[in-house]
């Protein structure tokens, strides 16, 4: 890595369940992190990928302007369109390999088309987040595949639309973006915006959806490679040789951002965006409530924490729960309670993890990548919890941004995955601790009786 450079963007929550942004707050901070780069960076530039959150509905009116504010993968309002939209495709599970869920896009639809008939009617086309950024880098309407399974209008075994599940949805073809593999470039940057950000009319590849990319970016691209994502949500993610979806368990299967791969995925809504929350409650910044965690220790209390501050998906498809805090009492610190929120996301990817497992996935090893890599008393709760080898990765908090480079990488030169997508040295490897595992038994075990405790209040 050479250089890097972000921008901020914020969320609307006008309702409960709801989570939106403005599609033009995403070109703004985008170009902001552009001119953010150094200039002899971006006149060097020769080719550029995207990665971006998923699912979200980005509704373009014949002006290719946004119709409302996109609807994210976090917003839970369209729970009932999912049984809908499963009675009016009864396939949908086998073509798409998953469970329709509210975070998907295509029941945000069925929802816009319910409650704002008059925006549904005017729908030119649906694209994703990272693809109405390239619509106004390249002037073009693309997708890959990987970014593209989430909308729940792909077959996943085909690499294709689905004609019977955009119809459940009352759209077709015509309202779809062009697909790509994640390697295979889409277009070029326009000539105002090359002039603009200092480069030249590179080419801009396909990219993929932020956990396939993240997995590109450190080496995920082998049947049985696995990455942990502590990122706002957290991702258990293996790539697999061939389609094997596991919808029971509300497991995620998808295309890769690489040809001829696919991946499972557990997801979890809620992972880092628990610590930044509860970091902020307790008045400290995150490096600090770390330490307070460390300082208690792992297991130091009966002090439970169920991190679903926005629902959660795997194992639970439940977009109403929300998070609690059990077991406190007249001895509970910040210090504990920091800890219970560490200890209830790994409980949380535990859970995700089983039922990988349940699906007949074996994952020995996770590489870590995210903004919560950068904690190793955090690793030694997960590894424990999860039962499984931690390997902390050089350029690993920098996740999707990476695999969008590789994909470029292969774009620009025609180099193939297992040239372009190497692992990055490892900086660290963490072997799961079986006496802590031990201490942390119970409460794992106490943690999967309280989800059904809540679940109704």
């Amino acid at each position: 890595m050479l250089a890097q450079s972000t921008a901020p963007l914020g969320i609307s929550r006008l309702h409960d369940l709801w989570a939106e942004q403005n599609p033009d707050d995403w070109w703004a901070a985008t170009e902001a992190a552009i001119i953010g780069l150094p200039a002899e960076a971006r006149a060097a530039v020769e080719g550029i990928g995207l990665a971006g959150q998923m699912h979200g509905a980005t509704l373009l009116g014949t002006d290719d302007r946004p119709l409302r504010p996109a609807i994210l993968w976090n917003d839970g309002r369209s729970f009932a369109e999912c049984v809908a939209l499963e009675a009016a495709e009864p396939r949908s599970r086998t073509i798409t390999g998953n469970l329709a869920m509210p975070g998907f896009t295509a029941p945000k639809l069925l929802w816009v088309r319910k409650h704002e008939p008059n925006v549904f009617a005017s729908i030119r086309t649906v694209l994703l987040p990272k693809d109405y950024v390239r619509l106004r880098m390249t002037g073009d309407k693309a997708s890959d595949m990987a970014d593209s399974a989430g909308t729940l209008w792909l077959d996943g075994a085909t690499r294709d639309w689905s004609d019977a599940m955009l119809a459940a949805t009352v759209l077709t073809r015509d309202h779809m973006p062009l697909l790509y593999e994640g390697s295979e470039p889409t277009g070029r940057l326009r000539a105002e915006v090359a002039e603009r950000w200092g480069m030249k009319r590179v080419p801009v590849a396909a990219g993929g959806g932020d956990n396939a990319a993240g997995a590109a970016g450190i080496g995920v691209v082998k049947d049985g490679d696995a990455l942990l994502s502590l990122g706002t949500s957290g991702v258990i993610f293996v790539a697999t040789a061939n389609f094997r979806p596991n919808p029971a368990r509300a497991v995620h299967a998808f295309c890769h951002c690489l040809p001829g791969l696919w991946h499972q995925m557990s997801v979890h809504l809620s992972a880092a965006s628990c610590v930044d929350w509860a970091a902020s409650l307790a008045g400290v910044d995150v490096p600090s409530f770390f330490a307070l965690a460390g300082q208690a220790g792992a297991a130091a209390g009966p002090e439970l924490f169920l991190p679903y501050l926005s629902g959660e998906r795997t194992p639970h498809n439940d977009p109403h729960v929300r998070g609690a805090f059990l077991g406190m009492g007249n001895e509970t610190n910040r210090g504990r309670m920091a800890a219970a929120v560490l200890e209830g996301v790994a409980f949380a990817l535990a859970d995700g993890l089983a039922a990988l497992r349940e699906a007949g996935t074996q994952v020995d090893e996770l590489s870590v990548i995210g903004g919560g890599s950068r904690s190793r008393y955090w690793g030694t709760i997960l590894a424990a919890a999860l039962d499984v080898r931690l390997a902390y990765l050089d350029g690993g908090e920098v996740g999707p941004a990476l695999g969008a480079a590789r994909l470029a990488q292969m774009a620009v030169t025609g180099a193939s995955a297992a040239e372009a997508c190497t692992r990055p040295p490892v900086n660290r490897i963490l072997e799961p601790d079986p006496a802590l595992a031990a201490r942390l038994a119970s409460k794992i075990e106490r943690f999967r009786r309280a989800y059904a405790a809540i679940r109704d209040i």
